[in-house]
């Protein structure tokens, strides 16, 4: 090979390319979260940055911003930095190796947003029935850990979205739905999405490995299926516009609807049963309907996209 020694990784077949793909992401992400955790210092005390290797205190509102801090700390080296240096290293045109390049229409984005709120009955109904799901007994132990680490995530979420004025409300947005929208649309659509349909020369394949992963990696194992199904959803939204925006657009309507439903339900706006409408298996005539009308939106998302090219 010659050139520039940034140009040596451009020829890489797919599954090199995507371990590769992989040992970036784990190197920035460590480096980010180092250079958090010394920026962190200063501001938290090292006391207080340390002492969270040995259990996190929620009660504390001090513990929750230093969280709060490594968490969006997370979402920039965990998915933004390692997928535009990916994409420059791997092929050099970032914009348009990430799918940044092409814009969507008015119509397309208005039918995303609606796809989200006419689909949201349908993926809290599969996420009740996930929410049942047992291992079998020899797994038992298994199960309990699994229980315990989704009830930790929930109340560490919990505390995390409890906020009483708009600037808190909108530090959770940005939190909450813009970074990691705009983050993991970029790492798992933008890249391991792409890389996983090459090696599997199949858009199907890649879509739905590219949501298990996507689904995976987020450690709640009894919201797996409707998170792989919003995954999925996503993937389909990218390979059929073209438009890395999309997806983006449909995972921050997504997240940034349930930061405001829940900031809305604890100043008393709104009913909580709102924001779970569809959970449980009595509202199965209402998830039927919301897939059904979910399926009609995605297509007709796809024939305005087929029309537009």
């Amino acid at each position: 090979m010659t050139g520039s020694p940034f140009t040596q990784f451009r020829d890489l077949k797919p599954f090199s390319a995507l371990m590769f793909s992989a040992f970036i992401v784990l190197v920035v992400f460590l480096a980010v979260q180092f250079i958090a955790a010394l920026v962190a210092i200063p501001f938290f005390g090292i006391g207080r940055v340390t002492s969270m290797l040995e259990g996190l205190n929620i009660d504390d509102p001090e513990t929750i911003r230093l969280l709060k801090f490594f968490q969006t700390a997370q979402a920039i080296g965990l998915f933004i930095v390692p997928s535009f240096l990916v994409a420059w290293l791997l092929d050099g045109r970032v914009m348009r190796y990430l799918s940044l390049d092409r814009t969507a229409g008015a119509v397309s984005c208005i039918l995303v947003i609606l796809l989200v709120f006419v689909i949201n009955p349908f993926i809290n109904f599969t996420g009740s029935l996930n929410a049942e799901m047992h291992l079998p007994p020899f797994l038992g132990r298994l199960e309990e850990w699994m229980r315990t680490a989704e009830k930790n995530a929930e109340e560490l979420t919990a505390a995390f979205l409890e906020v009483d004025g708009i600037g808190g409300l909108l530090f959770n947005l940005l939190m909450v739905a813009i970074l990691p929208a705009f983050g993991e649309e970029l790492l798992f659509r933008g890249v391991i999405q792409q890389q996983l349909t090459r090696w599997t020369r199949s858009h199907h394949w890649g879509i739905w490995l590219a949501a298990i992963l996507f689904s995976a990696l987020h450690l709640q194992f009894y919201g797996f299926i409707p998170r792989m199904l919003l995954g999925g959803m996503f993937g389909y939204l990218l390979v059929w516009s073209g438009s890395l925006w999309l997806p983006v657009l449909a995972h921050f309507v997504n997240n940034a609807g349930a930061v405001i439903a829940l900031w809305m339900i604890d100043h008393d706006i709104i009913a909580p049963e709102i924001e779970e409408f569809g959970a449980g298996t009595e509202y199965w005539p209402y998830a039927a309907a919301s897939l059904i009308l979910g399926g009609i939106v995605l297509f007709t998302l796809r024939k305005q996209a087929r029309d537009a090219s």
